[in-house]
């Protein structure tokens, strides 16, 4: 497994001795799991169009926490005690989220923190696919896999076939929440924090934060949007990041 950079004294002091990560990691994994096998069981002929929409929103938002669990994992917060432990849950969650290769992952992700919006960032286009819907299709071609299309296509098949889950059902609440998510959390994650801005990149981050409300921020990407500050504090947790928001703010409010 690829080590992680160590975290400052502080962060060390801060996060090593807490299990409040697994908590929220833990939840999200059986809130995800249980509101699947819900709505995979439902009868969706009862569902009038906007109660559909609502559980195919609310199951992409438990999507993009499974990926957001996989990313502190990457950054060592989900459980700071035990470095095995934590990589396994983040593991876990990027298979549940899609069957996407953690350590693959892993690696590109601390490229990208050490080369953010550069022609080494795994994440960045390529100089070309700057508008939203060529960089997503090129960022989705580079982590995306023949061999991960194959295995969500036999599970599906299968679930169908064999399990006899409906189709719509698995289609709503298996297939398109997972979409959904990708495209927030790229959206949201990429396309927003490390897109040009007019006057120029900030040093040495190439990383601007998204400045929403903290109950918008969550809802929209699990605080993903505070992204300046996720740069500057890796190791702080995504639930964490509107406490390092908000002293920043202070901060510069001050001077």
């Amino acid at each position: 497994m690829q080590q992680l950079e160590k975290p400052t004294g502080h962060q060390r002091k801060t996060h090593s001795e807490s299990t409040t990560g697994m908590v929220i990691a833990l939840v999200i994994i059986a809130t995800w799991l249980t509101s699947l096998i819900l709505l995979l069981s439902v009868d969706i002929s009862h569902f009038n169009i906007l109660t559909l929409s609502l559980a195919v929103l609310w199951q992409a938002f438990l999507y993009t926490g499974l990926f957001i669990t996989t990313h502190d994992a990457m950054h060592g917060v989900v459980f700071p005690r035990n470095n095995k432990i934590n990589h396994f849950i983040g593991s876990l969650c990027l298979t549940l989220y899609g069957f996407l290769p953690y350590e693959k992952l892993l690696k590109k992700h601390w490229m990208h923190h050490h080369n953010p919006a550069s022609e080494k960032d795994p994440d960045f286009h390529d100089g070309e696919h700057k508008n939203f819907f060529a960089w997503y299709f090129y960022f989705m071609k580079n982590y995306s896999s023949w061999g991960q299309m194959l295995i969500i296509t036999i599970i599906y098949n299968f679930a169908y076939f064999i399990v006899h889950i409906p189709r719509t059902n698995l289609t709503f609440f298996w297939a398109i929440p997972a979409l959904i998510s990708s495209i927030q959390l790229f959206y949201f994650g990429t396309f927003l924090p490390h897109r040009e801005p007019k006057d120029g990149y900030s040093e040495p981050h190439r990383a601007q934060t998204i400045s929403y409300p903290v109950w918008w921020s969550f809802l929209t990407c699990y605080h993903f949007g505070y992204h300046e500050e996720h740069h500057e504090s890796p190791h702080v947790p995504w639930w964490q990041l509107p406490d390092v928001h908000m002293l920043k703010r202070s901060k510069i409010s001050q001077n």
